[in-house]
């Protein structure tokens, strides 16, 4: 069945019966489920954050909650505060009886020692973080620096990326989980024990795994492999250690199959549908005894293809900052710039904090969006986005030629693999003098007002509909724009003066002797331009020049009455 798609910007506006109602859905609270106190104590790890905020000597701590924690932010805040609170009193002295001497000196050693404890263990200062800037499985360092804190505690579900600036500590929040189903399924679906199957949990459930590990062994399984939790999204298997056979090779993991508990997000399920031979995935959302199910990639991976197919021609990019946390952020926005101002397009960077479908619908110039966040947020399903959203490595698949562009099915989310493979292929083609070996350009210059570069492109078509595009490639600078940028410095006239002009041989506008797709879209389909863009126009009836138009006193006042004019009456 065909996907819908939609042909026009959506609607922004919110309609006049509907501004002062909260589309917002209400949380019953009292629905939620309450922990006790012992359950709180084990879930949210109050012992160990204590002991580590203790010894890391931070005295400005920021608790991060995902939205449905929230209700039990308040009682983790006070539990901490009082892990974290020091009992009051002095050191205790001896009774025995003592010289006026050995008692001064006595007295001025307490003091001594109670001025030392008292410096050290001054009284920590405890924030909750209520809304997240981005992702809750980032580490929001935005809103923590809004406090001025030393270290974050992130609670819940993580993607692991490494933070750019403050200390992390992760609780995990582990969830229940009944090894005595899980084990039933998994005979299940491996049948054979001899299978080589890697186990994989999602982070609240990987503490359960080394038990179902040991279970699984006495029942004679043997070819099981137990992943532990790494901070490596860059990993074979994202944030996950490997079997040692594998000697680090993702062709390795082809053998194994993976038994993964708990439904992956998405991103995380094409990064290992090309690595693993089979996921079989275990629900943990059902309250009945479920059975695995095969996990399927190939109608997305399909549907990701046809995204980024359909921005081949794409002349306009949005480079989407999803993250101001992740380590490497801002390498990854130079190269992806890099990448599309070398293919002759054009980009925009926009920081729009959380990414909705209303956001980015205000900007129609864009072809297609390039987002760069978390190698989770950084893949955005979702057929309400009136453009498509593209992550970095799908950019550099589109970006290249239709002989080129060759997709095996290998799909990667981290953009520090791609900065990884960019530094690789660098010291591959650096020669033996250190220097990077630069292709010579022979420069053939043209006769008269002709074009070598621009004609002897090959043409461009729209794979979808199978249309010439004669402009996907404005950024390029062709000979003419540089023969008339040339003539305009010899007459002594510079570029910046005739930075917006018309187009010699085409409708396109130009900016500095190259075409612009932002100055050509405000030309031709802006319905609106700006104030003062109508005063040329002529009235159909009474053919009523308003190039003059007069000025006229508008309203004033107060909304509950306004004033036009001499009018005294409130309108």
């Amino acid at each position: 069945m065909a996907t819908q798609t939609l042909r026009t910007a959506p609607v922004l506006s919110t309609p006049d019966t509907h501004i002062f109602e909260d589309p917002t859905p209400a949380v019953d609270v009292s629905s939620l489920p309450r922990l006790s106190d012992e359950q709180l104590f084990i879930t949210y790890e109050i012992d160990r954050t204590v002991k580590e905020i203790r010894s890391g000597k931070w005295r400005r701590i920021a608790l991060q909650f995902p939205d449905h924690m929230l209700v039990d932010a308040p009682r983790v805040f006070e539990a901490l505060r009082n892990g974290l609170g020091h009992a009051e009193g002095v050191p205790n002295r001896s009774e025995s009886k003592r010289s006026d001497q050995e008692n001064v000196d006595a007295l001025a050693d307490e003091l001594k020692e109670s001025t030392l404890n008292d410096a050290n263990n001054a009284e920590e200062d405890l924030y909750i973080l209520a809304d997240t800037s981005y992702g809750a499985c980032c580490v929001d360092e935005v809103a923590a620096e809004h406090v001025d804190a030393d270290v974050v505690v992130h609670y819940g579900r993580s993607c692991l990326s490494p933070p750019s600036r403050l200390p992390v500590i992760y609780v995990f929040t582990t969830r229940p989980l009944d090894l005595g189903s899980v084990l039933k399924t998994f005979r299940e679906t491996y049948p054979s024990k001899s299978d080589r199957v890697i186990l994989m949990a999602d982070i609240p459930y990987s503490n359960h795994l080394s038990g179902l590990s040991e279970s699984l062994a006495e029942e004679g399984y043997t070819n099981i492999y137990t992943t532990s939790i790494i901070h490596n999204p860059s990993s074979p298997l994202p944030n996950r250690t490997i079997s040692t056979d594998v000697s680090g090779s993702e062709q390795g993991l082809r053998d194994y199959k993976l038994f993964h508990i708990s439904e992956p997000p998405p991103s995380l399920l094409l990064t290992l549908s090309s690595r693993v031979n089979a996921i079989h995935i275990y629900p943990t959302e059902t309250p009945t005894p479920p059975e695995a199910v095969l996990a399927s990639s190939s109608m997305t991976l399909r549907r990701r293809y046809a995204l980024l197919t359909k921005l081949t021609t794409a002349s306009v990019f949005g480079i989407l900052i999803n993250t101001l946390s992740v380590k490497n952020y801002m390498h990854i926005l130079d190269h992806v710039k890099k990448e599309i101002e070398a293919a002759g397009k054009k980009s925009y960077t926009f920081v729009v904090g959380k990414v909705n479908a209303a956001k980015v619908a205000n900007f129609s110039e864009i072809d297609g969006w390039v987002v760069i966040g978390c190698w989770e947020s950084s893949l955005i399903e979702s057929k309400d986005f009136w453009k498509p959203l593209i992550t970095p490595f799908e950019l550099s698949l589109a970006l290249k030629g239709d002989a080129e562009r060759v997709w095996t099915g290998e799909w990667t989310a981290d953009f520090q693999a791609i900065l990884e493979r960019k530094e690789s292929q660098s010291d591959n083609a650096v020669n033996g003098s250190g220097a990077a070996e630069v292709p010579k350009v022979e420069t053939v210059e043209g006769e008269g007002d002709f074009d070598s570069e621009e004609e002897s492109a090959p043409p461009e078509f729209d794979l979808r509909t199978g249309r010439y595009v004669s402009h996907s490639r404005p950024m390029r600078t062709t000979t003419s724009s540089a023969k008339d940028t040339k003539k305009l410095e010899i007459a002594g006239t510079s570029s910046a003066q005739m930075s917006l002009a018309k187009r010699a041989h085409g409708d396109m506008t130009q900016v500095g002797g190259v075409v612009s797709p932002g100055a050509e879209y405000l030309r031709t389909q802006r319905t609106w331009q700006g104030l003062g863009t109508d005063f040329g126009a002529v009235e159909e009836e009474g053919a009523i020049d308003r190039s003059a138009a007069r000025i006229e006193e508008g309203r004033r006042g107060i909304a509950r009455g306004y004033v036009v004019g001499d009018d005294r009456e409130a309108r």
